[in-house]
């Protein structure tokens, strides 16, 4: 600093664009220089934000594995022992077929006397209508008409929780 006669032994940048070139101050006049540094000082909130985005990377481009021309990893490069990234890759080639009903749900239907794809409130009014029939109590408290609704009862729950977990599935029908 012009007038200073403490030496210079504290670096400070000259600029956001120019990080490697240096001021060289005493301790007081670089304290001084430090606070009132604003990296961001007109910066647009746009370019703040790519400046940031850019710094969570180290400053380095980043994109998706598998492209700029590379294809996917062969499963000798990948070691994978707990086929983690193959369950992955399966996972995401099986789609559900819309008109044939998710495995969990082919007995609970057949329990139910309904076919795929159908709706919470069919499955309901189908299942005040079993109850109805095969409640013990409208069957002279026979055990075989008992353990039938304890069949009904579980399927409806498992049909039910299925539809109301996945909005898409109760859309259907």
């Amino acid at each position: 600093m012009p007038g200073c006669s403490e030496a210079g032994e504290y670096r400070a940048p000259k600029s956001r664009t120019s990080l490697n070139e240096y001021h060289w101050f005493c301790l007081e006049h670089v304290r001084a220089y430090n606070a009132g540094w604003d990296f961001y000082k007109g910066m647009s909130p746009a370019e703040v934000e790519a400046q940031l985005r850019a710094d969570t990377s180290w400053q380095r481009p980043t994109w998706p594995i598998g492209s700029l021309g590379h294809t996917a990893w062969s499963e000798e490069e990948l070691k994978d022992p707990l086929n983690i990234l193959g369950a992955a890759r399966m996972k995401n080639r099986e789609r559900p077929d819309p008109q044939r009903p998710p495995a969990e749900l082919k007995a609970p239907l057949e329990t139910l006397g309904l076919s795929w794809p159908t709706t919470l409130d069919v499955v309901k009014s189908r299942y005040k209508e079993l109850a109805k029939r095969h409640h013990p109590d409208a069957n002279g408290g026979s055990r075989d008409a008992e353990e039938r609704l304890k069949t009904i009862n579980l399927a409806y729950a498992a049909v039910r929780t299925k539809l109301s977990t996945e909005p898409r599935m109760a859309a259907a029908g």
